[in-house]
């Protein structure tokens, strides 16, 4: 029965991924061959139309199935995919060399800042090109398409708190039906031109280039639409799983996606006029509309894909300290994986919707997307190595080999997308450099804190011992500190012996620790340490993909060796600083006024670790940084 029910499981959670993860990948058939042989592409001659697909199916099988499916993914933190918890996984591997782990923080923090370009250009060229085939049936709705969108895209945002695990169940069975819809349409071309499988072998692919010359290398810009959300699909891992992932894109999504392809090419190959919109001309009269509805579902699927993979990299690199606390509402009672992030899903939202007004067609978008996607698929490649090679304990020959051929693959399409930054390139690039900008100031701004508490800072034994000697008043109960530096007095407890002249029957200094993995172990849970006076020091320790829920790990301590607490009977403390921008070196002053008003508007501590309010007493204190 168990063997029943867990089959049953991996049959939905496949099912659920074939909705949230393989959306967008599922939708590049509707631009990448039209965009191959567009305005600034190669003749559809037989011979490039051959070279094109075959371009098209080795990189799926090169890109996806080779190095995100079965490599990137076996390097996953305890369960969780995306490239912070790669850059956890890596950190956590070069443990003994402090500068390569500099090295690894920097190009996982541009990462990050890139995917979160890629997030907003590809909704909206999903959108945008699934509505455009409104045009192919009735030509004067072409004012439509933009509105429309904007509409398709409201509702998309509107649905992200109902969570992904109900989306996936929505979306599910609806994407399921458009990978049937798009291999049965793949297999109609087909059919009528076989000639067209000969593309199957690389070799169309070389005398594409030889054929090409320069003009090759630039169509290889518009390839690699045919690879978009792949880097999604690894940031969706803590969603759904490795296996089920595995199994939706080998036994479904891989074998409609390139039946489709073949079909367009078979029908370019008939009528090279057709190249304007060759999946929606493949598509039989009488199921245009049909097409076109069940296209603008499909492609409010794909656009989930790098929402969700969005909710679960912020959240991690809040963990990690990389980003300020924000509110993360959980949408699963079965997996903690699945989460919705307001702030961002807002910020995502009015992003996308600049970029569809901004640049109003998909061909337009094209021009734009590929930078983002590309950047961040070079520093993933490059993680994962630094992962095999010190983690996994692969020879240097092995990574150095492994290395050569997917950089070539992952350099060549990131030098084709690098010649679009004027024509639309450098929107992704912009924000992602603005993210990178924001991400390392938070970073920074957080390490100077950090200092300056601990330069200003009360020494925490001799303190203790001016205590014991010099008692002051003591008040029944149990008053828990928040502090960073367990080392030194927390400012709230000074403030509060100061002001109020007295101290609790038993004083507790919590730290919170967040590890380089998912997950703390229970053995790593906490640490008490119990001191002299009436204090001790708590130590409590998550993993970067776990929600810091103060008052259950207090009620977790009782029962696990550790110091109770009657949460009627005890108080926290918690000292907000006030972060003002002095001229101090550390940072420029720019730098210093955007990290106060990020500390200024960031979620206050009391609601991320989950402390009551009326159990609370916050203590306020200016830091000059």
């Amino acid at each position: 029965m168990a063997t029943s029910d867990s089959k049953s499981r991996l049959a939905a959670l496949a099912l659920g991924a074939v909705g949230v993860v393989y959306g967008d990948i599922g939708t590049s058939p509707l631009y990448t061959l039209k965009e191959v042989f567009g305005e600034h592409g190669v003749a559809p001659d037989p011979a490039n139309v051959l070279g094109a697909l075959s371009l098209i199916f080795w990189s799926l099988i090169i890109v996806v199935s080779v190095k995100y499916v079965l490599f990137i993914m076996r390097a996953d933190n305890r369960g969780e995919g995306g490239i912070m918890a790669l850059m956890a996984l890596a950190q956590r591997s070069v443990r003994s060399i402090p500068r390569l782990r500099l090295v690894i923080a920097l190009l996982a923090i541009f990462g990050a800042a890139l995917f979160y370009g890629d997030g907003v250009i590809t909704p909206a060229i999903s959108v945008l090109s699934a509505v455009e085939g409104m045009e192919v049936a009735a030509p004067r709705l072409e004012p439509w398409v933009v509105p429309i969108t904007v509409v398709v895209i409201l509702a998309l945002f509107w649905l992200q708190k109902r969570g992904t695990d109900r989306i996936g169940a929505l979306f599910g069975p609806v994407c399921g039906l458009w990978f049937i819809a798009i291999a049965a349409l793949g297999i109609h071309g087909i059919v009528r031109d076989p000639a067209v499988l000969a593309a199957l072998s690389p070799t169309y692919g070389i005398g594409f280039f030889l054929h090409n010359h320069a003009q090759a290398f630039f169509a290889l810009g518009a390839v690699v639409l045919a690879v978009t959300g792949t880097e999604a699909l690894y940031a969706d891992m803590g969603h759904f799983g490795k296996r089920p992932i595995q199994l939706a894109w080998f036994n479904f999504v891989l074998p409609a996606l390139v039946l489709n392809y073949f079909g367009q090419g078979a029908l370019v190959l008939r009528d090279p006029a057709a190249v304007a919109n060759p999946f929606y001309l493949l598509v039989p009269r009488l199921l245009l509309y049909p097409m076109i509805a069940l296209a603008c579902a499909a492609t409010v699927i794909a656009s989930q894909a790098v929402i969700s993979g969005a909710f679960s990299m912020t959240r991690e690199a809040m963990q990690l300290g990389y980003v300020p606390r924000m509110r993360v509402v959980h949408t699963s009672r079965e997996m903690s994986g699945q989460i919705f992030v307001p702030w961002i899903n807002r910020v995502l939202l009015v992003l996308i919707l600049a970029a569809v007004l901004g640049f109003r067609s998909s061909n337009n978008l094209a021009s734009a997307y590929g930078i983002a996607v590309t950047g961040t698929m070079v520093i993933t490649t490059l993680l994962a190595l630094i992962v095999a090679r010190y983690q996994w304990r692969w020879s240097l020959p092995a990574v150095l080999a492994t290395g050569l051929g997917l950089l070539t693959v992952d350099l060549g399409f990131f030098s084709a997308n690098v010649i679009k930054i004027e024509s639309g390139g450098w929107f992704p690039l912009v924000l992602g450099l603005s993210i990178f900008v924001a991400m390392t100031t938070w970073r920074r701004g957080r390490e100077l804190v950090v200092l300056e508490l601990k330069h200003g800072g009360l020494a925490l034994a001799p303190f203790i011992r001016s205590m014991v000697e010099y008692p002051p008043v003591r008040v029944q109960g149990t008053a828990v500190f928040l502090t960073a530096n367990p080392g030194a007095v927390p400012h709230a407890l000074l403030h509060n012996l100061k002001h109020n002249k007295v101290l609790h029957e038993r004083n507790v200094l919590l730290t919170v620790e967040t590890l380089e993995t998912p997950v703390a172990d229970a053995e790593e849970r906490f640490e008490w340490h119990a001191l002299d006076g009436g204090f001790g020091r708590l130590l409590f320790r998550f993993g970067f993909a776990e929600d810091p829920d103060v008052p259950r790990t207090l009620a977790y301590c009782a029962g696990h060796g550790g110091p109770s607490f009657d949460m009627m009977d005890t108080t926290f403390f918690i000292s907000r600083e006030n972060i003002v921008a002095a001229q101090r070196p550390g940072m420029a002053a720019w730098r210093d006024k955007l990290f106060a008003f990020m500390a200024r508007n960031m979620l206050p501590a009391t609601a991320f670790f989950r402390i009551p309010g009326n159990r609370l007493i916050e203590l306020g204190a200016q830091l000059e940084i």
